[in-house]
């Protein structure tokens, strides 16, 4: 049995770069979350030096899965490989699972106001995207 491969449309590859670069720069916040200086922690006011100092394992977990996750589905996406959904699903999980700890949690809201919210709900709505995109990919068999 063959599979008919569709042309993949130029907005997927221009698409799935930007994705790759988002979570690229969300792998270096990580970096940076985990390797914070003890002087820069000291010097921060104490509701946020609380929040780092407070963060739990599990979210730590959460973080890589959620960042290294979504570099990696997007790389499987460009390589043109269907596993790229089942990753991007764990990435999607893993984004959910901190974004609650961040919001509920963890009150982040609390410390840096009603703004704090934005960024996590732009996250989950990336991380939903890019699981939709491998879908529709798979659909369209850009992807196998």
């Amino acid at each position: 049995m063959s599979t008919v491969t569709s042309k993949i449309s130029t907005w997927f590859w221009v698409i799935t770069v930007i994705m790759l670069l988002w979570n690229l720069v969300g792998i270096i916040s990580f970096l940076q979350h985990i390797t914070i200086p003890d002087e820069v922690l000291q010097n921060l006011p104490d509701n946020e030096r609380e929040l780092y100092e407070n963060y739990p394992l599990w979210t730590t977990i959460a973080f890589a899965l959620a960042v290294f996750g979504g570099f990696i589905g997007c790389i499987y996406l460009l390589l043109k490989k269907k596993f790229a959904k089942p990753i991007l699903i764990i990435s999607l999980i893993a984004v959910v699972m901190q974004m609650y700890h961040s919001i509920f949690i963890a009150k982040a809201m609390d410390v840096y106001g009603p703004g704090a919210a934005v960024m996590p709900i732009m996250v989950i709505l990336i991380a939903l995207f890019l699981v939709w995109l491998a879908s529709f990919s798979i659909n369209k068999n850009w992807i196998k």
